[in-house]
């Protein structure tokens, strides 16, 4: 593996098969731009040169090595999971795609051996592993997936937008969850995921959906995505604004996207009789949780993971080709090698979605 700076010409490049790639070299803090080698696709394996990647906060936690990547991840590895890209070329026995065709993926790899893949719900295999997690990832010119996770993409959609399927399918997951035509919805957390569950939760026919923060930035994000009200939860009342709104039960859906303790002490007593709440942000394990309203409320928690695959990308292919903009998300642009830039951006939290680009 060759560091940044390393003189190799582009002939030599292509005569030792190598590409660049972001990795994360070491066990600190940081990431590097790297010459790796390009992978060799199997005969059931895509290889796929990839156009633009989008920087998801799981990468951000790998950057800075916090406690969860330092249990992770195990240097060098190359990492990145949201793209869009082109077939370079496909394995022997792939049938149903072809050099040219634009495609995403899903970075979950399952066993497809276990109880729940054998009986078609992948998304609940308890061996899955990610790219750009578990293996080598996205964020480089070149990835190799298997054929069974590759997703072929309609053209017509932005790449920008192509590129950020992998979160937009972790807000449609949660969105979709549990029925929101004519409902009210509350959503905790406006993070990217959380701005465009709100504009899913809208498309989807949503009476009121109101979106919780501390960033006044991504709350005007949810604001121009579709929500009825954004609150800044330092200052502004749920409780309130359920009156101004003139709702009387309270939430019908809520969706925890923020990880926060306090957002989930703050949500259940807001929540209408039989309510439910879906539940993708990662709260810490000591967090207590009221249980008597919970129970005599009769209120429905559901823990969110990844994607349903494929039904989700069918969901999001369908909802963009109905209308659905989640391009406003989308704030920053940067060349894949100004990515500690990016990061450095991300890390601010004055950002939406960041599209690297390696076209």
């Amino acid at each position: 593996m060759q560091k940044k700076g390393a003189s190799i010409t582009k002939d030599n490049r292509q005569q030792v098969k190598i590409m660049k790639a972001i990795i994360k070299a070491q066990a600190k803090e940081g990431l590097e731009l790297a010459d790796v080698p390009i992978p060799q696709p199997n005969s059931h394996d895509v290889l796929i040169k990839i156009l633009k990647t989008s920087i998801c906060g799981t990468d951000l936690h790998i950057y800075k090595w916090n406690d969860w990547a330092q249990s992770t991840i195990k240097p060098p590895m190359t990492i990145g999971h949201e793209f869009v890209g082109v077939i370079e070329s496909v394995g022997e026995h792939v049938k149903d795609f072809r050099p040219g065709d634009i495609v995403s993926g899903e970075g979950h790899l399952v066993c497809g051996r276990c109880r729940s893949c054998l009986a078609g719900r992948r998304h609940l295999c308890p061996h899955t592993k990610g790219i750009g997690v578990n293996r080598d990832g996205a964020f480089a010119e070149y990835l190799v997936l298997p054929d069974t996770n590759v997703w072929y993409c309609d053209p017509d959609i932005p790449l920008e937008v192509l590129s950020c399927f992998d979160p937009f399918g972790n807000a449609t997951h949660t969105a979709l969850s549990f029925d929101v035509l004519g409902e009210d919805v509350l959503i905790t957390g406006a993070g990217p995921i959380g701005i465009m569950a709100t504009a899913i939760a809208k498309h989807a026919g949503a009476r009121f959906v109101v979106a919780t923060d501390i960033n006044p930035y991504r709350l005007q994000l949810a604001k121009k995505m579709g929500a009825t009200r954004v609150l800044d939860v330092r200052k502004d009342s749920i409780e309130e604004t359920m009156k101004e709104l003139g709702m009387k039960e309270g939430f019908d859906v809520a969706m925890e996207m923020s990880g926060s303790p306090d957002a989930l002490h703050q949500m259940i007593p807001t929540m209408a009789h039989g309510g439910k709440i879906a539940v993708l942000g990662l709260i810490p394990e000591d967090t207590s949780i009221d249980w008597n309203s919970v129970i005599f409320n009769s209120l429905t928690i559901k823990g969110i993971y990844g994607r349903e695959m494929y039904e989700t990308w069918y969901k999001m292919t369908v909802m963009i080709q109905s209308g659905l903009d989640i391009s406003p998300v989308i704030t920053h642009r940067f060349n894949f090698e100004l990515f500690e830039e990016a990061f450095k951006v991300m890390d601010s939290g004055e950002t939406g979605k960041i599209i690297l680009e390696w076209d």
